[in-house]
């Protein structure tokens, strides 16, 4: 049996090497993302089948639903789009950024549950286990200056997940939050920086080896291709370089004493 998934934000980062993961284990895949014309080349490169949708509006979630229901099964989830916007402190924050980041990571991501959990359950009943998996953030676990909104956003994710889990208690779905920190992608952070490339270097300038997309894409496929009774509820994870979210080395990595 082929297992088919759902990956959001696949035309980007994360979730493009989550699409490039899970069809070189073998899934069928749908990658969901806005850009159309990145998704056509995704498509071509691995076999994913593309599907464009803005998940910050409804009409796009219940098509995308509707979509999925008439062209196959639906045995997992993954959840990676979202996002941040601006780096601001609590007093200078832009209302309009903090909506947008609740919008994106929140709401859409509840609004995806309420949607595609019947098709969910469906493949459970039928093929003995269902995934979900939320890619979430550090930021979600511990506040630093100018993150606050983003803070907020994924913090706000993160209970979303849990609470999910508890619900859905003795049923055969797993739930699984992946919370990365500092990971070099090539949009993210240009992103919330508003397209300022000199600042985003500065981000990553001196670390030595931060994580990668496709580092967490293979944790992810990890989590869905463990045996179905084996759920990863929470997995942390960050470079070497990054001890906790306030805490990054910048420079070479030595045993002490050398």
């Amino acid at each position: 049996m082929t297992r088919r998934a759902v990956v959001t934000g696949a035309s980007t980062g994360i979730g493009e090497a989550t699409v490039r993961a899970l069809r070189g284990g073998g899934w069928d895949v749908v990658a969901v993302a806005r850009r159309a014309e990145r998704l056509a080349a995704l498509e071509s490169e691995t076999g994913a089948v593309a599907y464009a949708a803005d998940l910050t509006v409804p009409a796009d979630v219940d098509a995308l639903a509707e979509w999925l229901d008439g062209s196959g099964p639906v045995h997992a989830l993954v959840q990676v789009a979202g996002g941040a916007r601006g780096a601001d402190r609590v007093e200078d924050g832009r209302p309009e950024d903090w909506r947008w980041m609740f919008e994106a990571n929140v709401m859409a991501t509840q609004r995806l549950v309420a949607a595609l959990l019947p098709l969910l359950r469906r493949a459970a009943a039928s093929d003995s286990h269902a995934d979900t998996v939320f890619v979430t953030s550090t930021a979600a676990q511990g506040a630093y200056p100018g993150g606050a909104g983003y803070n907020a956003a994924k913090a706000g994710e993160s209970m979303l997940v849990h609470a999910l889990r508890l619900e859905l208690n003795g049923e055969p779905i797993r739930v699984v939050e992946i919370a990365p920190g500092l990971v070099h992608t090539e949009e993210f952070t240009l992103n919330r920086l508003g397209g300022d490339r000199a600042a985003t270097e500065k981000v990553y300038e001196g670390v030595e080896a931060p994580l990668r997309a496709a580092d967490v894409a293979d944790v992810i496929a990890y989590a869905m291709n463990a045996p179905g009774h084996v759920n990863l509820d929470l997995v942390t994870m960050r470079p070497v370089a990054q001890s906790a979210q306030h805490l990054l080395a910048r420079g070479p990595l030595r045993v002490k004493g050398e």
